[in-house]
């Protein structure tokens, strides 16, 4: 009996697709943590990677985020189904049922790639300038990098090991219809 679904996963999993329609079938409230974390580093002009790379010194960009989101979840979890959607929910709500999606990194940058071609996503990713899917892979890999990185210093943990979570899905071959589907039929009964 969960009132609390987290997903993490690596960049261009389709986390966040997959999210939505877990909302939309569920009937569910959905929290983003990337959103937030995005609007972070606009407030400070500054791009989403360049704000990981200042979280290595600076954990109150993880740590204030991540403690108020769980709160926030807790509260509205009251009220119904919640899907938040962040890379350590699962470790400040241990009581959620977990997923953790994965994608093969060349198909996660082809994935973002695709989604940067339009400038109204490009904005809203607030990846910064990429001059080709070359160096967006690469980009991705020293964000996931980095990602492990901070977690380890702030959590003592690693967000990718795959034994915290419940359910643990590859999309790199499969639709998000297809990854939400099995998630439903994956997922125990919600109050």
């Amino acid at each position: 009996m969960y009132q609390i679904i987290t997903i993490s996963g690596t960049p261009g999993s389709g986390k966040s697709t997959i999210a939505q329609k877990l909302a939309e079938k569920l009937n569910a409230e959905r929290i983003y943590v990337g959103a937030i974390r995005r609007e972070l580093a606009r407030e400070k002009g500054i791009t989403l990677e360049q704000l990981n790379e200042y979280g290595l010194t600076h954990p109150e960009t993880d740590v204030d985020i991540d403690q108020k989101i769980a709160i926030e979840a807790r509260e509205a979890a009251k009220k119904g189904i919640v899907i938040v959607e962040g890379r350590v929910q699962f470790h400040f709500i241990p009581e959620s049922f977990k997923i953790f999606i994965h994608v093969a990194v060349e198909e996660g940058a082809r994935r973002i790639w695709k989604q940067m071609q339009n400038e109204a996503d490009k904005k809203m990713r607030n990846e910064g300038e990429v001059k080709d899917i070359n160096a967006l892979t690469e980009d991705i890999k020293k964000r996931i990098a980095n990602d492990k990185k901070r977690y380890k210093k702030y959590y003592n943990l690693d967000h990718t090991d795959g034994s915290h979570y419940n359910l643990v899905i590859d999309t790199t071959k499969i639709t998000a219809e297809a990854a939400t589907a099995k998630i439903l039929k994956a997922l125990p009964k919600l109050d």
